[in-house]
C-alpha cells in the first residue's frame, strides 16, 4: 500500500540561500518524506540564483525535492530538472498555457510535472495532462472531498494547518500527501507515528522486530556498531537498551545507553554532532545492532571522524575503492581550483579556461576510441584514466561533483 507523505514547503522568494538550505536540511533530518521548494519569480536573475540554491540543496539532502518555478517555456522546466529536482510544479495561475504543459509533460512525463491550482475552483473538471495536482487554499467541506474524489489524479494539499488538521487532509480521497510549513523545528517522525496510530499509512521508522527478540546481556544491553551510510566507514561502538532503541526509532536520531552515566544518551545533544538514522539491522545471532547513519561532524569525543583511529597492526593490501578514488582525485582537483599551486597542470587547465578543458576532453575521448581498436587493453585503461581526470576538471569548472552525476545515474535505473 502506498503511504501518505508529509512534504514541508519552503518559500524561496526574497529569502537568503543560506536560510533555504538550512531549512531544507532541518526538514530532511526531522523525517520529512520530500520537500517542496518554490520561487515563482519571472525575473531572470532571481530565477538563476534560485536554481543555484537548489543545486546546493541537492548536494546537502538525501530525500526527494519538488521545485516550483515559473515555467513559460520548455527550457524553464529543463533547467529546473537539472538542479536534481524529482518533480517540477507549474503554477497554473501565472502560466495557464496548456500547450506548454503538454510540451513539458510530453518530454519529461506526466508523472514528473505537477500543476498547482487554487482549491476554490473546480479542478476536477479541467483536463490537466499530469498525474498529480497541488491544491492550495483549501477548506474542509464536502465540495473539496467531491473534487478530490472526481479528479482522477493524485492530490497534494498545500496547507498551513491553521484551519485544517493533518489527519482530515490525509484522509481525503486521492490525497497522497500534505505540503505545509507547520512542522519547522518539529520532530516529523513523531507526527507520522501519531498518524499511523490513527490508521493512516505513513513511512515511519518502525522496527520490524520487537526489542524483546534481541539477545541482550544481563543488564538488558545490546552493542550497536554505527557506520557512515554512504562510505561504510565504522564510526563507533556503543550500547542500547530497550528505551534507547525505541527512542531512536521514534526520533530518527541515534540514542544510546551510557553505561558510565547510567542514562539515555542522544548522540549530538550537547555537541550538535547528531547521527541521523538511515537504516537499522540486526545480525544473525540477534545480539548486535548495525546502524547506518548520516554523521554530522565528528563521531568521536576527541574530535576525530571515527573512534577507530588507533592503528594496532596492518598488513599491506590493495584497498582501492573506485568511488573513493574518484572522490579523492576530485577533491584534489577542487583544492587546486580553490588554492592554486605553482607548476600544477590542473591549475594550468583552469587558467586557460573552459575552451582548453573542453579541447582536452575531446582529445582524450578520441584517444579512447583509437585505443579501443587495439587488442591490448593496457593502452585503453591509460586513456580512460586520462579522460576521467580531464572530465573531473570539467566537472569542477562547471560546478558539478560526483554526487550530482551519481544521482542522475540512479534516476535512470
Amino acid at each position: 500500500m502506498a503511504y501518505k507523505k508529509i512534504i514541508p514547503y519552503i518559500n524561496g522568494e526574497n529569502e537568503l540561500p543560506a536560510n533555504i538550505i538550512m531549512q531544507a536540511e532541518q526538514y530532511c533530518f526531522a523525517g520529512a518524506d520530500a520537500l517542496f521548494i518554490y520561487n515563482y519569480s519571472k525575473m531572470e536573475k532571481e530565477r538563476e540564483e534560485f536554481l543555484a540554491t537548489l543545486k546546493l540543496i541537492a548536494a546537502k539532502i538525501d530525500i526527494p525535492f519538488i521545485t516550483g518555478m515559473y515555467v513559460g517555456r520548455f527550457e524553464d522546466a529543463k533547467k529546473a530538472f537539472y538542479t536534481g529536482a524529482e518533480q517540477v510544479v507549474v503554477k497554473y495561475e501565472i502560466c495557464p498555457d496548456m500547450a506548454v504543459l503538454k510540451e513539458v509533460t510530453g518530454r519529461f512525463g506526466a508523472d514528473k510535472i505537477i500543476v498547482e491550482i487554487d482549491g476554490d475552483i473546480d479542478f476536477d473538471k479541467v483536463p490537466f495532462p499530469v498525474d498529480t495536482l497541488l491544491i492550495k487554499h483549501v477548506d474542509m467541506d464536502a465540495g473539496l472531498e467531491r473534487k478530490c474524489s472526481n479528479a482522477g489524479k493524485q492530490i497534494i494539499i498545500r496547507d498551513s494547518l491553521l484551519r485544517n488538521d493533518l489527519e482530515s487532509l490525509l484522509r481525503l480521497p486521492n490525497v497522497c500527501g500534505v505540503s505545509t510549513n507547520y512542522f519547522l523545528d518539529k520532530e516529523i517522525f513523531k507526527i507520522k507515528m501519531n498518524m499511523k496510530q490513527a490508521g493512516i499509512e505513513m513511512n515511519t521508522f518502525e522496527s520490524a522486530m520487537d526489542f524483546s527478540e534481541f539477545k541482550t546481556d544481563e543488564k538488558g544491553l545490546i552493542p550497536c556498531i554505527t557506520q557512515d551510510y554512504k562510505t561504510g566507514e565504522v564510526l563507533q561502538l556503543a550500547y542500547m537498551n530497550q528505551q534507547s532503541y525505541e527512542a531512536t526509532c521514534a526520533t530518527g536520531k541515534m540514542t544510546y545507553f551510557s553505561r558510565s552515566r547510567q542514562e539515555l544518551w542522544c548522540k549530538g545533544e550537547t555537541s550538535g554532532h547528531y547521527q541521523y538514522v538511515k537504516e537499522l539491522r540486526l545480525d544473525c545471532d540477534h545480539d548486535t545492532v548495525l546502524a547506518k547513519v548520516h554523521q554530522v561532524g565528528a563521531a568521536c569525543h576527541t574530535g576525530a571522524r571515527s573512534c577507530f583511529f588507533n592503528e594496532l597492526a596492518k598488513k599491506e593490501y590493495n584497498n582501492t575503492n573506485p568511488l573513493t578514488i574518484l572522490n579523492e582525485v576530485f577533491a584534489t582537483i577542487e583544492e587546486r581550483k580553490a588554492h592554486p599551486k605553482e607548476g600544477s597542470y590542473t591549475n594550468y587547465l583552469f587558467d586557460k579556461g573552459i575552451d582548453k578543458i573542453l579541447k582536452k576532453c575531446g582529445e582524450e575521448a578520441t584517444e579512447i576510441v583509437i585505443a579501443a581498436k587495439n587488442p591490448d587493453a593496457e593502452e585503453l585503461k591509460y586513456e580512460i584514466a586520462d579522460f576521467l581526470y580531464h572530465m573531473m576538471v570539467l566537472m569542477a569548472e562547471c560546478g558539478l561533483n560526483w554526487d550530482d552525476v551519481v544521482k542522475e545515474l540512479a534516476n535512470r535505473h
